[in-house]
C-alpha cells in the first residue's frame, strides 16, 4: 500500500477511537469539533466554551458538554415553521 493511503487510514482510525472517549484533550477537541486551534484558544480564554484545567495548564473538554455547546442556538427549518403555523391556526380556529 502507498504510505499516504496508510496514513489516511490511520488518521481515520484515530478519529474513530476519539469518538468513544468522554473527555477530550485540546487537540482531540479541535479534531472532534472542527474548530481551529487558535479559535478554540480564544473560546477557552473568554470562557465561552465549557472546559477544565485541572492542574492549571492542560485543557480538557467533556464531549457531552461540547456537543451541547455546538448545538446551542438551534434554527428551525422552513418545514418546522410551517408545521407550527398550521398547528397554531388549527388550535385557534375561529368558529
Amino acid at each position: 500500500m502507498d504510505n499516504l493511503l496508510i496514513l489516511e487510514r490511520l488518521d481515520r482510525l484515530e478519529k474513530l477511537l476519539v469518538g468513544h472517549k468522554e473527555v477530550l484533550t485540546f487537540d482531540e477537541a479541535c479534531d472532534y469539533t472542527g474548530i481551529s486551534r487558535s479559535y478554540l484558544y480564544k473560546l477557552t480564554a473568554s470562557g465561552r466554551i465549557p472546559h477544565s484545567k485541572p492542574n492549571g495548564k492542560m485543557l480538557f473538554f467533556e464531549k457531552a458538554k461540547l456537543v451541547e455547546w455546538l448545538l446551542q442556538n438551534k434554527r428551525k427549518s422552513k418545514h418546522d415553521i410551517e408545521a407550527e403555523a398550521l398547528a397554531y391556526t388549527m388550535r385557534h380556529k375561529v368558529q
